[in-house]
């Protein structure tokens, strides 16, 4: 029955490594029932999502949906009739499969966003915090002669780049010293006025989707950070390797996800910034101080690669300054058509 669903899978043209995490979930799934799949019920779904709910660790709402959702394609596939499954259990067994989820077992999903409220993104004195602490320990590992100056470098610049170029963490991670380009329309950036993203993240059923992130003026200060890392800090770093990596481990390998998420939420809260700020929320501050800064929706969506505007607005938290400039300028175009009637 697995092999068949992850080849039913394979064929819609799902990454292996989705394939893979459902049939484990499937698997542990099957343990906590201790039955077949031809003999599971919807009270075996109802149990299965009060515990993992009140467990140690309290789920969100989301990911337990997330949870009957691979519950319910794995039966969908058993219950197809095209697939015989049904017909093959009762005759070997004398039960079928059933669809154990439905309406009323089952977490709706009814917002567009169900993400965290807290959420958001970092202001402009805790930028300037979080990025002089990634700083500081460059030099302080340096002052102290201590190993690790160049993955402390390479950390802080990989920070930056997120935040500068409004990246997640995978297409960083992903880059090439080959996709740093240049902008014909934007000569004093050097090499460095774009960044081609070829790891950005697909739709349903899609591979990665590519994208081209251009330098914008306010960022300006990417350049040198990039400049210094590509000519000093990565040379050192891979040494005789022959690669095109652009963020390399000492071990040759790139940089993993987990491994920035720790270094990151290590240096916020060396700085004291709240809990709720993770590496994501750089990604959000870009697309924040680019709406703050009067570059369109549309321009902003197309830099960031989201298919819809309405996530753009997900990701969007205007400061308070903002909103009041946009009052009082429309305040004043108010009052000016007024004298001109």
């Amino acid at each position: 029955m697995l092999d068949g669903w992850g080849d039913q899978q394979a064929s819609r043209g799902l990454q292996a490594t989705t394939i893979d995490a459902r049939r484990r979930f499937i698997e542990d799934f099957a343990e906590f029932c201790a039955t077949y799949p031809w003999q599971w019920l919807p009270r075996d779904l109802e149990d299965y999502s009060v515990r993992v709910r009140h467990g140690k660790g309290p789920l969100k709402r989301s990911t337990i949906r997330g949870y009957q959702a691979k519950i319910r394609l794995f039966c969908d596939f058993l219950t197809d009739p095209r697939y015989g499954w049904q017909a093959e259990c009762l005759a070997r067994f004398g039960e079928a499969p059933q669809q154990i989820c439905h309406d009323w077992n089952t977490i709706a999903h009814l917002l567009d966003y169900e993400g965290d409220p807290g959420k958001r993104a970092l202001t402009f004195d805790e930028l300037e915090q979080f990025f002089d602490a990634a700083d500081a320990r460059v030099e302080t590992i340096v002052r102290h002669r201590r190993k690790g100056a160049l993955a402390a470098l390479r950390n802080a610049q990989m920070f930056k780049t997120i935040y500068a170029f409004g990246l997640r963490r995978s297409e960083c991670i992903g880059l090439d010293i080959a996709d740093l380009r240049s902008n014909p329309m934007a000569p004093q950036f050097g090499s460095f006025g774009a960044v081609y993203v070829r790891h950005g993240k697909g739709s349903r059923g899609t591979g990665p989707k590519r994208r081209t992130v251009l330098t914008l003026p306010e960022f300006d200060w990417i350049v040198d950070g990039l400049t210094h890392w590509a000519d000093q800090g990565r040379p050192r770093m891979i040494g005789d390797w022959e690669t095109g990596v652009l963020w390399p481990t000492e071990r040759r390998t790139r940089v993993s996800g987990r491994y920035l998420n720790d270094r990151f939420a290590e240096l916020r809260d060396e700085v004291g910034l709240p809990e709720e700020l993770t590496l994501h929320s750089l990604r959000h501050t870009y697309v924040t101080n680019l709406i703050e800064w009067g570059y369109s929706e549309k321009f902003v969506q197309d830099q960031v690669g989201h298919a819809y505007a309405s996530t753009t607005a997900i990701y969007t938290s205007v400061g308070d300054d903002y909103k009041n400039r946009v009052l009082a300028d429309a305040l004043k175009r108010n009052t000016e058509n007024r004298n001109d009637d």
